[in-house]
């Protein structure tokens, strides 16, 4: 919680939040207490004479480790980026101090009880949920007051510097016009088909190997041994027959909506109720007698609507009639009658005619799967408990994997962020990199993958980062450098063309039109193609303005024939206006930063 309120400080307009979970502890006498950043330590840099020391570093590392923005294995790459943020803090902080910006007390402690992140339920300041969070985070209580004074007066600096920029009114209309102007031109593409062959020669594949050697370079990797333990290959070896499955689609469909008749017999005025009773009891008799109940329902039942269709229903689901008439029909399988069943209109034999259910032979391979999992799975509960034991207790993977009856697989050679298949799932690198695995020689943790599967793994082999040597990749550098070429060459001929073109030459080209493109609206046209449009100067007169623009493999040559104001839009200018000002301020703010560490003497 107190890491992500920091993460959002880096923006000057959230630097305000900073301060609020770095608030002063004087509200609870905790002055005392020993501060963040103190004078132990050595220094990592100095900023115009003023030090930066290493346990201020390091609690920074760790703090962004904790707080799970960066995994442990990039902490080498983490420390630099750490540090030179602490060295823009201390630049901006300076230039703060020197400008006699100020806050009391006072602001300080209103900041911290306003916020809600340590307030309870009942939106008051809770003193110990302060004390836990702070903790958790990893900071003191001088150390946070400190550096929500900092990171205040920083705030006042960034905001003064950012709302004291604006655009007058005659730029943002002249920023609208712009913004919804429509481009109406020709292109054509050029590609590579009709050029000669390119051959990259020995010394340009060196030297863009010599340049380019990180692209070159191969992470740290593992090659590993794993076995997996799965649910569903043991579900896979599982006889089900016929009977079992049948069994199961009848109690899963057992609850089907079904078509259902009725012989209903009302009570009250006409006849009594033990009348109603004893007249269905004697039509139970003539329908065990095998009487139709379709013909029964037709001459006896009250229900005049329904009788003429052999007392059905239609097709019920529950619910519809009430509980005592669902206990009785999603009680009975297709053909049977029920017991007589009363509700409030009278007394009624109910019979289902079809059950709405899906059907068994769809149903069949889920029907298979379910019940052979379910037999499995105690089965498989112990193996895992095995797995477990041995894995844990186990110089190797091999003794496991034969244990328990599992293939030992090994992978390729696989790094931190290119894993395929399983070995690719959340938390098995993570495993493969860890110190017990990869520099004790461990068995990993059992890996519990998802339900049905659970993988452990071993490393066979293991091999250091490095830069591989150019006769291993000549010929992914050559490809590069062919590309590059390629790339140039085409640039070359494109703008051979363009310059034939604005002489007036003709040029014979597969041009295509595209008319009325906008910025947000590229009819299809890619991104690149678009923008260097838009690029392009208004033409006069007659003539079109000519540009071109490289593609991806190809370049495109551009034939802009006229620019049109395009239809008003006010929801995007004031999105674009408000963009143009934050864009603003940001320049304002970077470019102060980039002043004041240019002007600073900077000592690593």
């Amino acid at each position: 919680m107190l890491q992500s309120i920091r993460d959002r400080s880096r923006s000057w307009g959230a630097k305000i939040i900073v301060g609020a979970v770095v608030v002063t502890m004087a509200l609870f006498g905790v002055e005392s207490l020993v501060g963040l950043f103190g004078n132990s330590g050595d220094e990592v840099a100095e900023v115009n004479g003023e030090p930066i020391m290493r346990q201020e570093l390091e609690l920074t590392v760790q703090r962004a480790i904790r707080s799970g923005q960066v995994p442990p294995e990039q902490e080498r790459a983490l420390r630099g980026q750490m540090l030179d943020e602490l060295i823009t803090d201390k630049v901006l902080s300076q230039y703060a101090e020197q400008g006699g910006l100020h806050l009391s007390e006072a602001q300080l402690d209103q900041i911290i009880v306003s916020l809600p992140e340590f307030q309870d339920q009942e939106g008051r300041f809770d003193s110990e949920l302060f004390r836990n969070r702070l903790a958790s985070a990893g900071y003191t209580p001088v150390g946070f007051r400190d550096q929500l004074r900092r990171d205040m007066k920083q705030q006042q600096l960034q905001q003064g510097l950012a709302f004291s920029d604006f655009s007058l009114p005659s730029e943002e209309r002249r920023l609208a016009e712009l913004q919804r102007q429509t481009r109406t031109f020709r292109h054509a593409a050029l590609d590579g088909s009709s050029l000669e062959e390119i051959v990259p020669s020995e010394a340009a594949i060196e030297a863009y190997y010599a340049e380019h050697q990180d692209n070159f370079r191969r992470p740290e990797q593992v090659r590993l041994n794993y076995v997996v333990l799965d649910r569903q290959a043991m579900a896979e070896q599982v006889e089900v027959d016929e009977e079992a499955l049948r069994d199961a689609w009848r109690e899963q469909t057992a609850g089907a909506d079904r078509r259902l008749s009725h012989i209903m017999l009302s009570f009250g005025a006409e006849r009594t109720r033990e009348e109603a009773m004893a007249e269905l009891e004697e039509v139970q008799a003539r329908l065990a007698e095998g009487e139709p109940f379709a013909e029964l329902a037709a001459r006896v039942s009250d229900d005049t609507v329904s009788a003429e269709q052999g007392g059905d229903l239609g097709v019920v689901s529950r619910g519809f009639f009430g509980d005592a008439f669902d206990e009785a029909a999603f009680s009975l399988g297709e053909g049977e009658v029920s017991e007589i069943v009363e509700t409030d209109n009278g007394l009624h034999l109910l019979t289902v005619t079809a059950l709405e259910r899906e059907p068994f032979e769809s149903m069949r391979d889920d029907l298979r799967r379910e019940l052979a999992l379910s037999r499995v799975s105690g089965e498989f509960n112990d193996r895992a408990q095995q797995l477990i034991d041995e894995s844990f207790a186990a110089d190797d993977l091999a003794s496991v994997a034969e244990d328990l009856g599992l293939e030992l697989q090994t992978s390729d050679w696989v790094s931190r962020d290119a894993a395929e298949g399983v070995l690719s799932e959340p938390g098995v690198m993570a495993q493969a990199f860890s110190a017990d695995v990869l520099e004790e020689g461990y068995n990993s943790e059992v890996i519990e993958l998802d339900n049905d599967r659970r993988l452990v793994l071993r490393v066979a082999e293991h091999r250091e980062a490095t830069t591989l040597p150019l006769v291993d990749v000549r010929d992914a550098v050559a490809a590069e450098v062919e590309a590059g070429l390629r790339r140039d060459a085409l640039r070359a001929r494109a703008d051979e063309l363009v310059a034939a073109l604005r002489d007036g030459e003709s040029v014979e080209l597969d041009w295509q039109q595209a008319e009325a493109v906008s910025r947000q609206q590229s009819q299809g046209l890619s991104r690149t193609l678009v923008d260097a449009a838009f690029r392009l100067p208004t033409p006069e007169g007659e003539s079109p303005a000519y540009g071109r623009v490289v593609d991806g493999e190809r370049a495109v040559i551009i034939a802009l024939q006229s620019v049109g104001e395009g239809e008003v839009d006010e929801q995007v200018e004031q999105f674009v206006a408000s963009m143009a000002e934050r864009l603003r301020a940001q320049a304002a703010i970077q470019g102060l930063v980039e002043h004041l560490r240019s002007a600073a003497e900077i000592r690593r």
